[in-house]
């Protein structure tokens, strides 16, 4: 088991899940985190920290979202800081269908 960062990420990207990882397993894109399955050591520290709930175990999400975390993973960089938050993060929160209409596959800032 892993955990993977799923939708209710876009747009919110809070990155308090950042902060608390002991492995350096995130990622960041233009609007959302993802989460390395490679880096990952299950220890689940990171998932009562996000307060998006976006954060969670590969067992519970579709497969997709194990499949984004993966592929996005090996292209944007680490982020291992917590960084700026969207200043509308807050207005993001718990809306509904946001991969369709907010995913990007920007990269973003990372720790670089």
């Amino acid at each position: 088991m892993t955990y993977v960062v799923t939708e209710d990420c876009i747009r919110c990207k809070y990155q308090d899940c950042v902060e608390v990882c002991p492995v350096d397993a995130f990622f960041e894109g233009e609007n959302m985190l993802v989460i390395s399955p490679e880096e990952c050591i299950d220890c689940g520290v990171c998932e009562p920290e996000c307060p998006a709930e976006a954060v969670l175990p590969d067992s519970l999400v579709d497969k997709r979202w194990v499949a984004l975390n993966e592929k996005y993973s090996k292209i944007w960089p680490l982020v291992s800081q917590m960084g700026e938050v969207p200043d509308d993060a807050d207005q993001f929160m718990g809306v509904a269908d946001k991969f369709e209409r907010y995913f990007s596959e920007a990269p973003g800032v990372g720790d670089g």
